[in-house]
């Protein structure tokens, strides 16, 4: 696994053995990435991303090497945030970043209170979970944490399908590769 492009392309990244963390495929970041930046690699800068049920860290940190103003990194496994932890030292990477090590739902619910915002929120988590999905989803399609031009992306198996709308958010696109694929929604 590396990061795809930016300041730190080419650069390996480190993951862990077994089902629960599945990191996000090299080709599938590289087209998630294609997408949102449609052909305008500028488009990222100064963006602030949600990579919930974070993993290794692989899309949050692909975001900040395309300059990326800030990343929350969210995971409750201990050793999936160390991982991330390890990662991000391994580029010399120590701002711009915060690791939050608890469920995206309670993350996002206490992220809230605090005020934050953000432009991008990516959501992964295993998939043998798939009622995390709709709570996820939900809990961001009603909460303020959206802006009205954010983007949440859900990578999911092919064969399963988290929904089209939850609150305010509508699935706009689902861009399928191999046996995954990834669902866009935004506010309506």
């Amino acid at each position: 696994m590396r990061v795809i492009a930016g300041q730190y392309r080419s650069r390996p990244l480190r993951t862990m053995r077994g089902m629960d963390l599945r990191p996000t495929a090299d080709r599938l970041r590289e087209t998630l990435f294609d997408v949102l930046t449609a052909g305008n690699p500028a488009a990222l800068e100064n963006t602030v991303w949600f990579d919930l049920y974070a993993g290794s860290g692989a899309v949050g940190i692909e975001a900040l090497s395309r300059s990326a103003k800030l990343v929350y990194f969210v995971e409750s496994s201990p050793k999936a945030a160390e991982l991330i932890r390890e990662n991000l030292r391994s580029l010399n990477i120590h701002s711009g970043f915060q690791i939050i090590k608890m469920d995206a739902v309670r993350a996002l619910r206490v992220l809230e209170t605090q005020g934050a915002t953000g432009d991008f929120f990516f959501l992964d988590p295993p998939y043998r979970m798939t009622e995390k999905y709709a709570e996820t989803l939900q809990r961001l399609g009603e909460s303020q944490i959206l802006r009205s031009t954010s983007v949440v992306i859900a990578e999911h198996e092919l064969r399963f399908d988290p929904g089209e709308a939850f609150g305010v958010l509508l699935r706009y696109r689902k861009l399928e590769q191999g046996d995954a694929a990834l669902s866009f929604y935004r506010p309506i």
